[in-house]
Parts: C-alpha cells; structure tokens; sequence
C-alpha cells in the first residue's frame, strides 16, 4: 500500500469549485491492499473516500480524511470477444478503455460526450450519454467487485448478491470501493453525426419523431436565441465520409474550445455583450456531416471551464421545463453565456439511477467558471423538482434525503443496504449525508 507525502493531499476538481485536503492518500496496488486499507481504516475510527478524476461538479468526491486514488491498482484486463464481455479496473479512465476495445474490434454501445472521467467515477455518478434506446452507463455493467466497509470482498451480479448489484452500479462510492468491471460491450461500429442549426420551435415540434427516428439524439438551445444547435448520431455500415483534419481542428479545437473560451472572457468582461454573443455563436455554427469510429464521435474535447447542474425529466415535462429555464435566463441579474444542453436516456433498474422506472429527458445548464450561477441554477432546480425531476448525482444540485426519497422508489432499501455493508460509515462524508442520510 503506498502512503504519498502530504504535498500531495490537497485535491481540485476538475471546474475548481471542490477543494480538499486529505489526512493521508491510499494508492492501493492490489484487491488486498483495498480491504487491509479499510480494516485499518476501521481500527482508526478513520474515514476513505475513494476518487476518480475529479469530473464531479458536486462534493461527491471530496476527502477530508483518508483519500484513495486508484490509478496503480492493477486487477487483471480480461477481454471475452465471444461474450461481448470486458472486465478492466474500475479506476481505468474512459479514454483507455475506448482505446483497448478499440484495439480489439469492440466499442461501448453508448458514450457521454467526455471521456476523462474513471470508469467507476462515472458508473457510481449515472454518467449517460443520449439515445431512446439506451440506459446510463452503468446500465452496460454485466458484474463487479466491491469492497465493501468491512473489508468484505464481494463479486456481485445479478445472479450473485443482486441486490447489491442493483444499488453498487450507482452508489455514490457509499457503498464500498469498485476494484473491478465487468462490462457488456459490442463489436466496434461506425457513426454517421449530423449536426446542425435550426429554430427551437422547429425541434420541439418535432421532438416524438427526432427523439425515436435516430439512434443518439441531442440538442443545445443559446440563451437568448430562438435558436438550437442539433446533433444526431446514428450506427452506418462503412467509415464513408471521414472528417477532414482540418474541419475537425476548426470545430472542435478552433471554435468549440478557443473561440468559445474567448467569447467567454470577453462576456466576462463585458456582460451586456452576451446576448450578442450567443446570437452570433447560434449562428456561426454551420451543418456537418462526417462518419467515424464510435468513441471518436461521441466524445468530443472540453477545455474551457464550467460549472453544471443536471437534471433527468419525466420526457413529458421537458416543453414545459424548457420554457421555464428562458423565463429565468431573461429575468437573472446577470447573463448565462453556455448554452443549455437536452438529452434522452430510456428507463432502467438501477435503485439510484436517474432513469430508474422512466424514460427520461436530460435538462443540463451550465455557467463559465467564475461566473456566478447559483440562483440561475437554483430557480432551474426547483421548476425540475416540482415536475418530478432527479438531479444528476454529479452535477450541482442543492437536493438532501428527505427530498429525495420520494424520488427514488428504492431510496429506504439502498439506505438499508448502505448501513449492512458500511456499519462503521467508513466511506461517508458529509455531502454523503447529506443526500443519502445518516
């Protein structure tokens, strides 16, 4: 087990608005080392919170005790072509598992649009990408080991310990750390993305049809436009229609990332600017269409800072939620300067899942980093609760258990299994508390 000095206990999260400083960092190598951790953990009185690469927005991932990174834990990779089953360690950022399937004529079925995160960072958060047909990313887990506030080692399935499989796939890191996944995946495809300008009134309009007529579907509305950019993704046969280099720089480096970071600073700045600002941007996007490997086309680069929050709609609601979010932006004291992003996700059984029983749309808002964003985020929080909706568990949200309980049909059984498997609360904290309870 290695110990690091303490110049390496203060953490950030990847936006800079969570920050902590450990008593001591834990990088097991080993599944022994992970369960000897939490016993003495318990013989202390002491307290772990397992982190991945800080692309939480929430405290979810701040340690004020004991912090474990699993970066060096090196469980076997053991890749199943035949079964479509992959199990790699659970502290394996997305970026190289992408990499791995690839290498081995497989891909994920579905992917967010960010591919830093660990893999048990995103799973135990309800990391999602869009798509009708298709669940978070936690909902592709065939299996997984956890170990749990005992030093308990658990291999869990929905034949093995299913009840636990049910809750640890989402859990927040309440319960247990994830050492292990186990991971459905299928053979690597090709996605045709369509992306293009169009009027808000257009697409809500059309929703029904765009939402089951494409395999991934997405949409970004500017604020103080009428005016969205669309996005669709949909599985083709052949890698026809590549991406020049030099149009996939100009997008995605030139104008997603360095023109957007300084029309950013410049609203900063110059706040009256902004609804100018994001006409202009509404407008300057252009239609696109190009083909390529699944993971390529899912995951795009984020350089320029924000803050988030997220939250999962009965689909019925959007319309209405979406009209409340452009009352608030045009009465806020100060400008938004990110667009306001809408997915979709299909049901699941996951006891934490946002999606858990329902069909979801996704409303994510997001400010520049710096900017203030908490009554923006705020108003747009209650309009979602109030229409059922269930924040995203690593996107800023001001929810605590008792609000959140009746969301979740499962809540009272994960808090139940939460106290079996943790009765010493080695893995709480206080955002924990918070919004799972005692």
């Amino acid at each position: 087990m290695a110990r690091t000095a303490p110049l390496d206990a203060a953490w950030t999260n990847w936006a800079g608005n969570q920050r902590s400083t450990a008593t001591a960092v834990l990088r097991p190598r080993t599944v022994a080392d992970v369960a000897e951790a939490v016993r003495a953990a318990v013989a202390a009185g002491a307290r772990i919170r397992p982190v991945g690469s800080g692309h939480s927005f929430t405290a979810v991932a701040r340690a004020d005790d004991r912090r474990m990174e699993l970066t060096d834990l090196d469980t076997e990779v053991r890749i199943d072509r035949d079964r479509h089953l992959v199990t790699v360690p659970a502290g394996m950022p997305l970026r190289r598992l992408n990499a791995l399937l690839a290498a081995n004529g497989l891909a994920m079925p579905n992917l967010g649009d960010i591919d830093a995160q660990t893999i048990a960072g995103a799973i135990s958060t309800g990391t999602h990408g869009t798509g009708a047909a298709y669940g978070c990313l936690s909902t592709f887990v065939e299996a997984l080991t956890l170990v749990t506030g005992t030093g308990e080692v658990l291999r869990c399935s929905a034949g093995e310990h299913p009840d636990v499989f049910a809750a640890a796939r989402v859990s927040l890191g309440a319960l247990g750390v994830l050492t292990d996944v186990t991971l459905r995946v299928v053979d690597a495809f090709v996605l045709r993305a369509h992306e293009r300008p169009a009027p808000l009134a257009e697409v809500l309009a059309g929703l029904p049809d765009l939402v089951a007529g494409h395999d991934h579907f997405e949409f970004y509305w500017f604020p103080y436009t009428d005016r969205v950019q669309v996005k669709t993704n949909d599985r083709v046969p052949a890698d026809n229609r590549p991406l020049p280099r030099w149009r996939g720089w100009l997008d995605d480096e030139f104008l997603s990332n360095t023109v957007l970071g300084g029309a950013c600073r410049l609203g900063r700045a110059a706040p009256g600017l902004v609804p100018a600002i994001s006409a202009v941007s509404a407008r300057a996007l252009t239609e696109r269409t190009y083909t390529g490997r699944s993971d390529t086309v899912f995951c795009t680069p984020r350089r320029v800072r924000f803050t988030e929050m997220e939250y999962a709609l009965p689909r019925a609601a959007l319309p209405e939620a979406l009209a409340a979010v452009r009352r608030i932006v045009d009465g806020l004291p100060f400008k938004v300067q990110f667009p306001v992003e809408v997915r979709f996700t299909a049901a699941d059984d996951i006891w934490l899942s946002h999606g858990y029983g329902r069909d979801s749309a996704y409303l994510a808002v997001h400010q520049y980093v710096g900017r203030p964003y908490e009554p923006y985020f705020r108003a747009v929080e209650e309009v979602a609760a109030d229409l059922g909706g269930r924040p995203h568990w690593g996107k800023l949200h001001w929810r605590d258990a008792e609000s959140l309980a009746p969301a979740y049909p499962r809540f009272a059984d994960f808090q139940r299994l939460r106290t079996r498997l943790d009765p010493n609360g080695i893995f709480t904290s206080p955002h924990l508390t918070t919004v799972l309870g005692h």
